[in-house]
């Protein structure tokens, strides 16, 4: 399923082709920009209601390498509930990514994993595999973050619910053509929700420690 939202660069209409000659491919094309937390919104409910026992994102530029696929799926059919391609545990890593960017999202996702207790090294990751039980379960359809914060905030129910999350190397590489839609006002906005969603999980907690004396 290949999730379209109307991208200048044509990526629809090959997408469109591609499914006509090969087939069992699903392209969605939606209207306008409302962010990637919709489209990742759309194509889980779309999967939902296509019975999928188990649901694999990942981006369509080739910075996710198809090949880990088969691992995810192996790691998930041997206990996980979810699959996290990691570029922050042993053998992952980023290629031709420039110093800063390599650190500020080292300290990122550290910063996430440690306020939302989190036992995830790469919080933001978009390249995962999913139990669609377990998926469903946590409704990401009553999310409200967009951008990478969507990611985050997935982590985050998935982390509350106790779900068996499991982290395998990936080397992500970076786009050899086109730009990212990473930017400073996203990191900026990613990590004040970040920041919030950790007080308000610890005042919830000790409040429910109060509560119980």
């Amino acid at each position: 399923m290949v999730i379209d939202d109307l991208s200048p660069d044509g990526t629809g209409a090959i997408a469109d082709e591609v499914a006509a000659e090969l087939g069992q491919i699903q392209v969605v094309h939606r209207q306008g920009k409302p962010g990637l937390g919709a489209a990742y919104r759309h194509g889980f409910a779309l999967a939902f209601e296509q019975g999928f026992d188990v649901i694999v994102s990942m981006d369509s530029d080739f910075s996710h390498d198809p090949a880990v696929i088969p691992t995810m799926l192996q790691l998930l059919h041997d206990g996980a509930d979810v699959v996290i391609g990691s570029r922050y545990v042993a053998g992952g890593g980023t290629q031709d990514w420039p110093l800063r960017r390599r650190l500020l999202s080292r300290w990122g996702n550290r910063y996430t994993g440690l306020l939302l207790g989190a036992k995830v090294r790469d919080c933001t990751a978009g390249f995962r595999g999913y139990r669609a039980e377990v998926l469903r379960g946590i409704e990401p359809g009553s999310t409200s973050a967009e951008g990478y914060a969507f990611l985050t905030e997935l982590t985050r129910r998935l982390a509350r619910s106790n779900a068996t999350i499991v982290e395998t190397p990936i080397l992500f590489k970076d786009r050899e053509k086109g730009t990212s839609k990473m930017s400073g006002r996203i990191i900026v906005e990613s990590m004040l929700l970040v920041t919030r969603w950790g007080i308000t999980d610890r005042a919830r907690a000790l409040r429910r420690r109060f509560s119980d004396r």
